[in-house]
């Protein structure tokens, strides 16, 4: 149960929102640390001291939130979400925002709206293309996401792995033609997948599951406010002192039965966490988990982990119109699937002039050469002739990039049991994981990730 926000204090809860408690020798002694503030870890945090357990949260950015990027206008103070943009319509959503005083609204997505120019993937010049109608086909797709119900809720796989699984996307809508139509909608949905159709179809069904589909005839929920940061905030003022934000684990002298111990770099300098038990819920490249002493079983699975690359961006002096909407095409592509790396689309905002621009790759690239092929992109629009003429080069208002975003394994590790050896490393040195390798990009499936598959060891 989720305890409301202003709820009387149990005994209990008293010691989870008492100010940090220091040992003798000045480190910080809780139940749990939690490395990784994002949507994840944020909630871990806020679920564990609401259940009397005391916390840290260990975040490198200067706030929490993770993907959850939102801007406002310094002048109208209006407010774009360009990271994250719905939730899912779930029970357990709608208590998480109730207990951080988030006010929400159910909203079906506005396919009534303008259609968007379709425009080829390379040139940005209009394309000969009608989006077909998904709705048929989704249903043949849904008829499958239907035969592995355990897949909605994790990477819990029968054994031996189907082969329709392990497929690369394009082949199963090969196989399975009357999912065809739907292609382009899934994808459209899919962003960050990189190369689509070469994904095993795991990953696709993990991405763009059955409650998705039910959330597209249904709605989605949305902050009231338009401002999904407002769900960060408030989260950081319920922990108060027990979240860190820009700051980072430098080394681990202790992971095991006995419990953890970690040196973190914080403004204020070093400090010595001490825990009962470990939430690591950053992403788990082997590169970004150096400081956490691995031993070869754990360096092994997380050393098989590939990743794709997403990128968002809002971009003013464009000189394109106020209602621009376009989305990218491929040329001699199956189902017309854009090739990456490239624009995924531009889109219009609340905000007057600022345009949503999204990017995506099959992998990692320098945040450089990715603003670079934006800008070159907004550049082919105007030359194309759907913008006017504006004094001086379109410019970024923000950027962020999502990446390491996909965090995918070979079919070969997929067949051979990988996240059966990966789960199986939960509780392993004291340390339990959670976030987009576990289960998915997507806030609200991996809440209830979090809350059926991890918390509940972390509670005992």
């Amino acid at each position: 149960m989720i305890i409301p926000a202003g709820k009387t204090l149990t005994v209990l809860g008293l010691v989870s929102l008492a100010p940090f408690v220091q040992g003798e020798d000045k480190s910080i002694t809780r139940d749990v640390a939690i490395i990784g503030g994002g949507s994840s870890g944020t909630f871990a945090a806020i679920r564990l001291r609401d259940q009397g357990k005391s916390v840290i949260l260990i975040e490198k950015e200067d706030i929490l939130g993770g993907h959850t990027n939102t801007y406002e206008d310094p002048v109208t103070k209006t407010h774009v979400d360009y990271g994250v943009v719905v939730f899912h319509n779930q029970q357990l959503v709608k208590d998480y925002f109730d207990r951080l005083n988030v006010s929400w609204v159910i909203t079906k997505p506005n396919f009534g709206g303008s259609t968007p120019l379709y425009l080829d993937d390379q040139s940005a010049k209009p394309v000969n293309y009608t989006r077909p109608d998904p709705r048929a086909a989704l249903q043949a797709y849904a008829a499958h996401l239907a035969q592995y119900p355990q897949v909605e809720a994790g990477f819990y796989l029968p054994d031996p792995v189907p082969e329709d699984l392990l497929l690369p996307f394009g082949e199963f809508l090969k196989k399975y033609p009357d999912v065809g139509d739907a292609a382009s909608t899934i994808f459209s949905y899919g962003q960050g997948l990189g190369d689509f159709l070469s994904q095993p179809t795991l990953y696709v069904f993990k991405n763009f599951g059955l409650d998705i589909i039910q959330n597209m005839a249904t709605g989605f929920l949305v902050t009231t406010s338009q401002n999904n940061q407002e769900i960060y905030e408030h989260a950081t003022e319920v922990l108060g002192e027990d979240a860190w934000t820009s700051s980072h684990v430098v080394s681990t002298s202790c992971r095991d039965k006995h419990g953890i111990q970690l040196e973190i770099q914080t403004p204020s300098g070093r400090r010595t966490v001490k825990a009962k038990k470990l939430l690591i819920a950053m992403p788990q490249k082997l590169n970004k988990l150096a400081a956490f002493a691995l031993d070869n079983r754990e360096s092994n699975l997380f050393g098989k982990f590939g990743n794709t690359g997403y990128y968002t961006s809002l971009v003013n002096n464009t000189g394109l119109p106020a209602n621009f909407s376009s989305v990218s095409v491929g040329t001699n592509t199956p189902h017309q699937i854009p090739r990456l790396p490239g624009v995924y689309g531009v889109g219009a905002t609340a905000i007057d002039g600022v345009f949503d621009v999204k990017y995506g790759s099959p992998n990692g690239l320098p945040d450089d050469v990715v603003r670079g092929e934006i800008l070159s992109y907004v550049k082919k629009l105007q030359a194309n002739g759907y913008a006017e003429q504006v004094s001086g080069e379109p410019q970024f208002v923000t950027f962020k990039s999502h990446t390491p975003f996909e965090l995918t394994v070979s079919r070969d590790s997929i067949a051979k049991g990988f996240y059966k050896e990966l789960y199986a490393l939960q509780g392993y040195r004291n340390t339990w994981y959670t976030g987009a390798a576990f289960d998915t990009q997507d806030s609200s499936m991996l809440w209830n990730f979090t809350e059926e598959h991890v918390l509940p060891d972390l509670l005992t």
